[in-house]
């Protein structure tokens, strides 16, 4: 149990990627760590991505060459150290006549082939789709195209096992418990917050990382400090259908007005197509994809796909607000993905924002926070840690997923086919601290519906945050598409004991609880 007057070296607020991150590397450079989130981990953006590690192939036309060149290096890297929750994609860029030249296509992609040092993923090259098995779903016209790399993420959980590293690490990780107010006296932050029981705590810390994304401006008000920067707020909305082909190649489509989509392989049934790119008003909380932004996406599929994307065919629909700088771009999908790093000492202690960024750059930016810090908490070393470290679950090489779920089928031979590629990719290697050995369903608690145990409901719940069935199924399992509501009933009933028992044990974690 940490000592209330002892202060954290670094207070991060914000659970997205980026501030998971953060509290991760610092953790892991010695110093005492706390990481607050106002709603669940990975509740926000971070969870409502199009799922991708990728450079961003169209930020070459608006000439970032630098932020897809660091992406890029990021790619591979963070593959190697995740490789149970990323995997390589190949996707397919038909070629449509009147639209981007060929020629510039092929300069395009060449550039996203070398810039970034590719080392182990496939290069480009020019497929006929006449031929290819990608080009069976299209329409007939598209008979030219390009075949190239990227990886697939699951968002969500990249965020919990940066976490999980955190805490492995000593960090304490806080979520449901918003930032009230901060200010700083005698150098140190006095941060106040409130849980979601009604609970009020007051945490000090020599350093805070405004990590909170879309309420980056927010946090800073309540830290009476002011911006270095302007935020513009740009919603993504993707849709989710029954999936539309066989193979296991994504797409990568460009529309009339310029701008691109994709459509990929989505958890074994489904068919993700995204995104848009509209400016947001209003809290991130709150984004919904529109009626024009769903039909916006499904007439750009129905552009490519043989059989057409309706409207009444959507199962499915997330959106997300990413905060992007403000540099004046006039449409959405020109402003910047790049990043900014402010450090603010003006009250006496280091009170650094994070502005705008990717998922793929976390990362690189999490170390580039900390190298900040290094100067000002003495607690933390200078040492790098996290580009070769693995994530909790991923010590294993990227080329072993294939025999990690052979290993697991032989081992629990009652586990479906589809359970085990999930559970493997899921969480590597960790699963079997709470598979322990189990020869049938009831040594794991029994099945409650689509292969989700309780025993892994409660290694959900004890060591990974979660405290609703939407946090169990959207952000843990991605099981949401596949229950229906008899099933989130009866995995309610399951849950709330376990989240019970959990709070329990969180009642004495935290000595600075002030009230309640």
């Amino acid at each position: 149990m940490p000592d209330s007057a002892s202060p954290y070296d670094v207070i991060v607020v914000g659970g997205g990627v980026n501030g998971a991150g953060v509290a991760r590397d610092a953790a892991g450079r010695g110093g005492r760590v706390l990481l607050l989130e106002a709603g669940d981990l990975a509740q926000g953006t971070s969870s409502k991505s199009t799922k991708l590690i990728h450079g961003g192939l169209r930020y070459l036309e608006h000439y970032e060459f630098g932020l897809v060149r660091e992406a890029l290096k990021e790619r591979e890297l963070l593959w190697g150290i995740a490789p149970h929750i990323i995997h390589p994609l190949r996707f397919v860029l038909p070629y449509r006549d009147g639209l981007r030249p060929r020629w510039l296509l092929r300069l395009g992609l060449f550039l996203y082939d070398h810039i970034g040092g590719r080392k182990k993923l496939p290069a480009t090259r020019s497929v006929d789709l006449r031929r290819h098995a990608a080009g069976g779903p299209l329409q007939p016209q598209y008979v030219k195209g390009f075949e190239y790399s990227d990886g697939w993420v699951d968002d969500a959980r990249l965020v919990t096992l940066n976490a999980r590293d955190a805490a492995d690490h000593g960090a304490r990780v806080r979520t449901r418990t918003r930032v009230e107010m901060l200010r700083c006296e005698d150098g140190l932050w006095i941060v106040d917050a409130r849980d979601d029981q009604g609970h009020q705590y007051r945490f000090t810390g020599r350093s805070v990382v405004n990590a909170a994304g879309p309420a980056v401006l927010d946090l800073l008000k309540r830290a009476d400090a002011e911006p270095d920067h302007q935020m513009r707020l740009v919603r993504g909305s993707h849709i989710v259908v029954r999936k539309l082909f066989e193979h296991d190649y994504a797409y990568f489509f460009q529309l009339p007005d310029g701008r691109i989509f994709f459509a990929i392989p989505y958890e074994r049934d489904f068919t993700l197509i995204g995104t848009t790119d509209q400016d947001h008003d209003g809290p991130a909380s709150e984004a919904q994809a529109s009626a024009d932004e769903i039909a916006y996406l499904c007439e750009g599929a129905s552009l490519y796909f043989r059989i057409p994307v309706t409207p009444a065919d959507v199962v499915w629909t997330y959106s997300g607000v990413r905060p992007l700088i403000e540099d004046g771009s006039g449409r959405p999908e020109a402003a910047t993905r790049g990043y900014r790093i402010d450090l603010d000492m003006a009250e006496g202690a280091p009170l650094l924002t994070i502005y705008g960024g990717k998922i793929t750059s976390y990362r690189h930016v999490a170390e580039e926070v900390v190298d900040d810090l290094v100067d000002h908490v003495t607690a933390l070393s200078r040492k790098r840690w996290t580009a070769k470290a693995p994530l909790p679950g991923g010590n294993f090489p990227t080329n072993g997923a294939g025999a990690l779920k052979a290993d697991y089928k032989l081992a629990y031979p009652f586990l479906s086919t589809a359970t085990v590629d999930r559970i493997a990719k899921a969480y590597g290697t960790d699963a079997r601290e709470w598979l322990a050995g189990a020869a049938d369903w009831d040594d794991l608690g029994g099945e409650i519906a689509h292969g989700l145990s309780v025993a892994e409901i409660r290694w959900m719940v004890t060591r990974e945050w979660a405290r609703t069935t939407d946090d169990i199924l959207w952000r843990r399992s991605k099981l949401g598409l596949h229950f229906t509501p008899g099933e989130v009933a009866r995995l309610a009933e399951h849950a709330e004991r376990l989240v019970a028992d959990a709070r329990m044990a969180d009642s004495g974690y935290f000595e600075e609880r002030v009230t309640g």
